[in-house]
């Protein structure tokens, strides 16, 4: 009997080292990976699914651990669905904190400054992330407008251009959702405010910013141009602008005429006084800290010089001649 109960004991003895050396394999020890693996956890997807998935796709030893972890955690309910990618070696204590963060693969979505609406909705179209006719309908949605806290017949003008990062599968509503939360987040209070020392509401501010936003593709003139327009609108000038015309114009081919000139729509700055009736482009936050923040001058004209930049004016005499000089010679 004191053989067998020997024998047992160095069994176990040799048994204990091996089941730690298991379990710390098990928990501890990142899983290498001979390439990066792809999971896709779907929305109401269980723990020990989910564990499962992990084990089958080689991303984990065993889903015990998973399990283990999660529940001694209180976690197995907070894992996040989503497309997620593994590339690097991780414990299961990693993977799970991922799972939980919703540490998902992202896709990433560029709008430029100036980009219309219309520019807008083609671009998320194109990338594959909506489909136009929902995208155009919520755009003009008068109750999602509304929810937005926006007083405008469309977002034009709200929809902040930037590099968007997010997950894959996101849906229209919340991707113009994010794109104006960023707008509010950049049109600050303070901006907001500034505008309306000048007597601009919100929707005016966002409307000179997008004008200003067309007009001039260098940041460090930006508040010169809003100077030229504060000062036409102060005298009730008309701002005489070609973007807004060509908004105005339904499918415009590029080259502006006389007879578009002298054709009335709303947006027709050249035969209306003030501000036409909404943003003409979506603007960035440069363009809206000048159209918020002018310049200090008399200047009432500008006109393009051929290199990028303008020529500003404070009489018409004065902006004759700087037409004369960079625009008709050159023609």
């Amino acid at each position: 009997m004191r053989k067998y109960t020997l024998w047992f004991v160095s069994l176990l003895i040799l048994a204990i080292p091996v089941a730690v050396l298991a379990i710390y394999m098990q928990f501890f020890v990142p899983q290498k990976l001979s390439a990066a693996v792809q999971l896709q956890v779907q929305s109401g997807s269980g723990l020990s699914q989910v564990a499962s998935d992990l084990e089958d796709a080689g991303i984990v030893r065993s889903a015990l651990a998973i399990k283990v972890l999660a529940r001694w955690k209180k976690q197995g309910g907070q894992i996040q669905a989503g497309d997620y990618r593994f590339s690097e070696p991780a414990t299961p204590g990693e993977i799970l904190e991922r799972l939980i963060r919703g540490d998902v693969e992202k896709v990433s979505l560029t709008i430029p400054e100036g980009f219309t609406l219309q520019q807008i909705i083609a671009r998320i179209v194109e990338k594959g992330f909506g489909q136009q006719d929902r995208l155009t309908r919520l755009a003009y949605d008068a109750d999602f407008i509304t929810s937005l806290k926006i007083t405008a017949d469309s977002l034009e003008g709200y929809l902040f251009p930037e590099t968007y990062l997010f997950a894959p599968g996101i849906d229209e509503k919340s991707l113009l959702q994010m794109m104006v939360a960023q707008f509010r987040r950049y049109a600050e209070l303070s901006l907001q405010k500034e505008a309306g020392k000048s007597g601009l509401t919100l929707h005016q501010w966002v409307t000179l910013a997008s004008i200003i936003e067309k007009e001039t593709g260098l940041v460090t003139e930006m508040p010169l141009i809003s100077s030229v327009f504060h000062n036409r609108l102060k005298r009730k000038i008309p701002l005489q602008t070609d973007p807004t015309v060509i908004y105005g114009i339904k499918d415009f081919d590029g080259n502006i005429t006389r007879k578009h000139l002298k054709t009335p729509t709303p947006y027709n700055t050249y035969l209306i006084r003030g501000l036409p009736p909404g943003p003409i482009a979506n603007p960035g936050l440069s363009a809206l800290e000048a159209a918020a923040r002018p310049a200090e001058s008399k200047y009432l004209y500008f006109v393009a010089r051929g290199d990028g930049g303008h020529q500003f004016s404070k009489t018409l005499k004065e902006h004759n001649a700087a037409v004369q000089k960079y625009q008709l010679r050159r023609r």
